[in-house]
């Protein structure tokens, strides 16, 4: 179950900006999760929302999951969405997209 280790990633990734940054607390956290990434973005809120159950910098913090479609590219100039053969050429098209699980922004409160 490698999403408890997405959500632990996530946590610690969200304390390190919010302590660098000085915050007293943590309101948001965004991440992008890659259509392709093959985890269950329900199960790694879920277990988000355990691990920070009782840290008070995380204590209104809300996780925002953004679906990142699938995007590639052919040697054949193809860019699109078809992940296993070129619609143009047959070739495999490399993919440049939907794979990724990033934290592309944590939102603070400093006082």
């Amino acid at each position: 179950m490698h999403e408890y280790g997405i959500a632990y990633d996530i946590v610690v990734t969200s304390r390190e900006v919010a302590l660098d940054n000085n915050a007293t607390e943590i309101t948001h956290i965004y991440v992008d999760v890659g259509e392709l990434s093959i985890i269950n973005p329900e199960q790694v809120e879920f277990l988000f929302y355990a691990i920070i159950e009782d840290d008070s910098l995380f204590k209104n913090a809300k996780l925002i999951c953004t679906k990142i479609a699938p995007l590639t590219r052919c040697s054949c100039g193809y860019v699109g969405d078809e992940i296993f053969v070129c619609p143009r050429c047959g070739q495999l098209p490399e993919i440049e997209k939907g794979k990724e699980v990033v934290v592309t922004r944590v939102k603070i409160e400093v006082n």
